[in-house]
């Protein structure tokens, strides 16, 4: 049976169709480790979007410098960009389901989600939005080989609370400084729930010809707003 993602009761029907999910955050483990195998990546890290996603990798690689992106692409990356203390520089390229944020090895592949889609040595953010391919209301996820980033990931999406030591509840330790941008178990789990009938591949949903040019834009140094 298709599972619709707009109802809220996907942790319910994962247990019905056999899952073991003792703890609701047993969902968001599982949803990872389905992304991973689906993807070829090592390790996958949910967190709520796409653009958080990008966020906390170049917190994570320290980026402080400038970072150039195609001028068609969507508003919240290069706004992400200033916000994590980086500059732009938009390049005029074409490109369809991921492109990369350089000079780092980060890759905004929020119009791609097919099978062995993982580059070995990359941090690819996904989107699981509703116009994207996995069709959740929302939702994203960090791919990355490096046991490290990952783990720090974890940490720092949930405000700094690790997310093995049953701290999501019942403690207040704090590791690293963190910021509020985990992915929620009922999300996770309809997650899991479209996985299970998604094809294995997929064309790019979108590309640089589905947005317009953001140079344009005052707040990005253009004239107008038009």
């Amino acid at each position: 049976m298709k599972y619709d993602p707009k109802k809220e009761y996907a942790l319910e029907e994962l247990q019905k169709r056999g899952y073991q999910i003792d703890d609701p955050w047993d969902a968001v483990n599982l949803f990872e480790q389905k992304v991973a195998e689906y993807t070829g990546s090592k390790y996958a890290v949910a967190v709520d979007n796409c653009t958080d996603a990008i966020f906390l990798c170049l917190k994570y690689v320290n980026a402080c410098e400038k970072i150039r992106v195609p001028c068609r692409t969507y508003v919240s990356i290069p706004m992400m960009i200033k916000q994590a203390g980086c500059e732009i520089e938009f390049e005029d390229i074409e490109w369809s389901g991921s492109y990369q944020l350089k000079p780092f090895p980060i890759y905004d592949s929020a119009q791609r989600f097919t099978e062995n889609m993982y580059q070995a040595g990359t941090f690819q953010c996904l989107s699981f939005h509703r116009k994207k391919i996995l069709q959740l209301p929302k939702g994203g996820m960090i791919l990355t080989d490096c046991p490290n980033a990952a783990e720090w990931f974890k940490v720092a999406r949930a405000k700094g609370r690790h997310p093995h030591k049953n701290v999501f509840y019942k403690d207040e330790s704090f590791e690293v400084y963190g910021w509020n941008m985990y992915m929620s178990p009922e999300r996770a789990a309809q997650g899991i729930l479209v996985l299970e009938t998604l094809p294995r591949e997929n064309e790019d949903n979108a590309g640089s010809y589905y947005y317009h040019d953001l140079r344009r834009h005052k707040i990005f140094g253009g004239l107008n707003d038009q």
